[in-house]
């Protein structure tokens, strides 16, 4: 018997650690850990349905570590480096990034051991696991993770190579696939995921046909982009309408629902929650509080989102406000994409208020500053006030100067003062790169102590909003612009404020912290209730909907439409301005969501926007639009039998690495 782990591509691939459930519990994933399994484990049901929860923890992988953002967020319009530089290399594409980068290799390491057990299952399904249903159920899991994995491969790399059996001992001799043939590869296995998946399922969190709908109709709009534009001529118009067809078997079929409110989606209260439920989730990557199965890592997203707040006058780290890594700082570009009077998205999805937790250092009045002498010498705001305030107001505004929010109570951070122009590369205001309005849809108050890294909300994968998205892009590219309409519309109608919305009324997974014990012994805590949308804005308090200002009523509102930054990133056609205003709905419904990087590159805007709106990245050479093929898999590759030279290596090598 050969053991599970197999060194393919001169790298530890190693098929996933996997486990077999001891209980009836609906987390399914809710394991325990077993010793090293051999070959023959998955020669029966019980060993393939254990590499099958073994799979199912590999999507954790996407949400583990400084991989899941460095290579999806940074060097794009929507973030740039806040205060911690640790992954600088991928925002600012500098020298540092390049083929012995650890986190390229990471990420291509990870998904071959995972492509390895999935050629297991569908290899062995049909063998020893008999006919049925759940066979069916398994061998679409095995074809769902193979597909899933290689399209992530190929969207970072480009084409790699193929691997489609199992590896059972150490194998040294590659070549690269085109991308075109891992494309045709992904597109036949995710077909046979959907017909092989089960339409419903009873474990939270189990794969359906629905998710591998969705990302079948994914692939097809990514074969049919511009980044393949050297060979996809012949399938491109086959492939928008495919991807059309299995969007609208998703939205029209699957009984999946866009969540009610935009908020509902990042409400995480407790972990296994309502917002972990909501129907509008396709595909999740399932944590748990179960300490004992988290991994290495656990879910860290949480933590690279936040600025500082701890170092503030009265104020200090908590639970509910998250330890702030501060690695994502938000550019202009993800403020200003935004209605931010109209669209609620914003408004639920950045955090712009915190309270005292620390009142013993907060700072006191002063002769020069106190409204009366009464005050002087008092604390300016005690615990459980507001501490920190973000005013995220636009160029013209003339009510704040850098020396007039020196009389208000909190830390004050005002992203335009008086007589500053706009300037989409920073610079104005009293914003930082560690103090910035932050990203707060991945918040997680349900972490075990202050300094635990470990989050334990789910990462969501796929979600119906995408599916529209989808489907509107594809409509789009096809020229049937009027038909993408509607599309757009269920998910702008959905980010309006609704006729009686408090539009005031805040929530992210920071809430959490009221069901978790180890955070209800504070007796103030950072979290707030509620943002800044009045101040920020210069409103009067309303709750009138604002349903007709987000309802687009024909195509001529993309194409007239003055705010969507068309001149600013060379956008004069039609079909540019089309691409343009869905990459900024991408970001507006989207935003941090882990994808960015890979809908700027195949679509080949990477350079203008960055350029435009990132104030460090510099993605000017083709070579960006491909990470490095890892040095390590040069290095360890042989030809005949013989390590590649110099030359070969640079043969396989992506363009200009």
């Amino acid at each position: 018997m050969k053991p599970i782990t197999s060194s393919i591509y001169s790298a530890a691939l190693v098929a996933a650690l996997v486990s077999v459930s001891t209980s009836c519990k609906e987390e399914f994933l809710e394991e325990n850990q077993i010793t090293l399994l051999t070959t023959q484990n998955f020669q029966t049901p019980s060993g393939l349905d254990g590499l099958s929860i073994g799979m199912y923890q590999s999507l954790r992988f996407h949400f583990n570590y400084e991989w899941a953002y460095a290579t999806t967020n940074y060097g794009t319009d929507e973030f740039t480096v806040g205060g911690d530089r640790t992954e600088q290399m991928f925002n600012s594409y500098d020298a540092n990034l390049n083929s012995q980068n650890g986190d390229v290799a990471t990420v291509w390491d990870n998904m071959y051991g995972n492509i390895n057990s999935a050629n297991i299952m569908i290899e062995n399904v049909p063998k020893y696991y008999g006919g049925g249903t759940i066979a069916n159920t398994r061998l679409g899991e095995g074809y769902f993770m193979r597909a899933f994995d290689y399209f992530k491969l190929v969207r970072q790399f480009g084409g790699v190579p193929l691997k489609l059996v199992p590896s059972t001992s150490i194998e040294e001799e590659f070549t690269r696939a085109s991308a075109q043939q891992i494309y045709d590869q992904i597109v036949k296995d995710f077909t046979q995921a959907y017909e092989l998946l089960p339409a419903t399922v009873t474990e939270t969190g189990r794969l359906t046909k629905w998710a591998a709908a969705h990302f079948l109709a994914k692939t097809y709009l990514y074969r049919a982009s511009e980044i393949n534009s050297d060979w996809n001529s012949n399938t491109k118009t086959a492939d928008l309408q495919n991807a059309v067809k299995y969007a609208d078997l998703v939205i029209n079929t699957s009984g999946h629902t866009l969540a009610t409110n935009f908020s509902d989606l990042w409400n995480f209260s407790a972990i296994d929650g309502p917002n972990e439920t909501n129907k509008e989730i396709i595909l999740a990557a399932q944590f748990s509080g179960n300490t004992a199965t988290q991994g290495r890592y656990g879910n860290q997203v949480h933590l690279y989102y936040p600025s500082i707040y701890q170092t503030l006058p009265g104020m200090q780290r908590d639970i509910p406000g998250d330890r702030e890594f501060q690695r994502l700082r938000t550019t202009d570009y993800s403020i200003d994409v935004y209605d931010r009077v109209n669209d609620s998205r914003f408004w639920k999805s950045f955090k712009t208020r915190y309270l005292s937790n620390r009142p013993s250092s907060a700072p006191t009045w002063t002769a020069a500053t106190a409204p009366n002498p009464s005050l002087v010498g008092k604390p300016k705001f005690a615990g459980g006030e507001e501490a920190v305030l973000y005013i995220v107001n636009a160029p013209g505004d003339t009510r704040y100067t850098p020396t007039s929010i020196t009389l208000r109570a909190p830390s004050m951070f005002v992203r335009y003062f008086a007589g500053q122009p706009e300037n989409m590369l920073g610079g104005h205001g009293n914003y930082n790169t560690s103090q910035y309005v932050a990203l707060s849809k991945f918040m997680d108050g349900s972490r075990n102590a202050v300094a635990s890294q470990f989050g334990q909300r789910d990462g969501i994968l796929a979600r119906l909003a995408e599916t529209y998205l989808i489907a509107a892009e594809a409509q789009g590219r096809l020229g049937q612009y009027a038909a993408a309409i509607p599309y757009l519309n269920k998910i702008r109608d959905r980010a309006a404020y609704k006729a009686g919305e408090d539009r005031a009324t805040y929530v992210d997974g920071g809430i959490s912290y009221k069901n978790n014990t180890a955070a209800n012994t504070a007796q103030f805590v950072s979290y707030s209730d509620k943002n800044s949308y009045f101040e920020s804005n210069n409103l009067a308090v309303t709750t009138a909907t604002t349903l007709d200002a987000m309802h687009l009523k024909s195509e001529a509102d993309i194409f007239s439409a003055t705010n969507q930054f068309y001149t600013k990133i060379g956008a004069t056609s039609q079909a540019d301005q089309f691409i343009a205003f869905i990459l900024n709905e991408r970001s507006r419904e989207l935003m941090g969501e882990l994808m960015r990087w890979e809908d700027l590159s195949r679509t080949k805007t990477l350079s203008p926007r960055a350029i435009a709106f990132n104030d460090e990245a510099k993605p000017v050479m083709p070579k960006h639009l491909l990470r490095p093929i890892p040095q390590k898999f040069l290095d360890g590759v042989k030809q005949n039998g013989a390590i590649l030279t110099a030359e070969q290596k640079t043969v396989v090598q992506n363009p200009g690495w």
